[in-house]
């Protein structure tokens, strides 16, 4: 866009209208073209980008509201100001499913909260800040500049704190013999395995038990250890840290999961048979433990013929379909760096090569 400033404001006084009179989404071209000639001077052609874009967001915009709702638990959605939630919308858009290219989540953080200083309330810039700059967070914080990377190199491997977090395959038997596989929906768009951190006082096992019935309401009982694994992640308050994850074989009763007050990040919570997997976004590294799991599962129960399929090959996800954002996750779960310089033809190709 020639005139970024001009056109984000555009498309929040549109996202307002919109808003404020109703939410019919086939009214978006109307109050678009009003408000690009009655207050604004936009050429035809910015305004045929700027429908484009309001179109790909309102696909998303069931997403991105939810997660709003999740990033803020203490503000129903309703409850926020028009101008902070649709800033919210427009920047989480941005962040999460636009060009990177074009746009880094960097500038799209940025530019969102410089938005709600100015058409929102005093508290209206922080308040935008704290739910983007979260859900910055949750994805791994893409494209951190460059004085991260200069901050992360001046502290070694071995100086960085650890945080501990356990996670667990949950399974169950129902009446009738058979096996079943309960996993968690996160906001963006995963399915995976209940994880949490644990108390510096606490044993592993404990605080999976602990975290598992908090956000399931599962009453678990650790069968197998399944190894563990370790990543870095750059959190603004404690710098470079290790977050150490212990992964479990676990056995619950064949009950209704609900998801409970503590399960912050995640909208579902269910049972799936063996065959119902294959079909399931998974992460890379929760694959792995789903192949390790359904092999001991067999030898422990005897009767993987229970599951209604043979064992799915989890161990290579189906690149092709995946959008950017799931192929960014993939990369960092692998280990692949420097993506945001990559087209996704490219980057499909690194990820079949690691």
């Amino acid at each position: 866009m020639a005139n970024r400033q001009l056109h984000r404001t555009v498309l929040l006084q549109t996202l307002f209208e919109w808003d404020i009179r109703g939410k019919n989404s086939l009214e978006i071209p109307l109050y678009l073209s009003y408000i690009s000639t009655a207050f604004n001077e936009i050429h035809d052609a910015d305004q045929k980008e700027l429908s484009m874009f309001l179109q790909e967001l309102m696909k998303k915009q069931v997403v991105i509201d939810d997660i709003i709702e999740k990033a803020a638990p203490s503000w129903p959605l309703e409850k926020i100001s028009i101008t902070d939630r649709n800033v919210l919308r427009l920047g989480l858009y941005e962040l999460l499913f636009g060009d990177r290219e074009q746009v880094p989540p960097k500038v799209a953080i940025n530019e969102s909260i410089e938005l709600a200083k100015r058409f929102g309330g005093p508290k209206s810039g922080r308040f935008v800040n704290g739910i983007i700059g979260a859900v910055y967070k949750e994805i791994g914080e893409p494209g951190k500049e460059d004085f991260v990377n200069q901050k992360v190199q001046s502290v070694s491997y071995e100086d960085m704190p650890i945080e501990q977090k356990g996670a667990a395959v949950v399974y169950s038997i129902d009446a009738q013999g058979v096996i079943r596989i309960g996993m968690v929906h996160d906001v963006f768009g995963y399915w995976t395995l209940s994880k949490g951190s644990i108390g510096e006082q606490e044993a592993v096992t404990d605080g999976v038990i602990r975290k598992i019935k908090e956000e399931t309401n599962w009453d678990i009982e650790i069968i197998a250890d399944l190894g563990d694994n370790e990543y870095i992640a750059y959190p603004p308050e404690k710098g470079p840290t290790r977050k150490h994850v212990h992964y479990f074989l676990a056995k619950s009763p064949y009950v209704n999961p609900t998801l409970g007050s503590q399960s912050g990040g995640l909208n579902d919570v269910r049972w799936f048979e063996l065959s119902e997997i294959t079909d399931l976004t998974i992460y890379d590294d929760v694959s792995q433990m789903l192949i390790k799991s359904i092999g001991l599962i067999s030898e422990k129960e005897g009767r993987i013929e229970k599951l209604g399929a043979t064992a799915p090959n989890l161990s290579q996800p189906d690149i092709d379909s995946m959008n950017r954002d799931q192929l960014e996750v993939l990369a960092r779960s692998r280990g692949v760096e420097e993506t945001e310089t990559m087209d996704d033809i490219t980057l499909k190709t690194k990820l079949r090569e690691s």
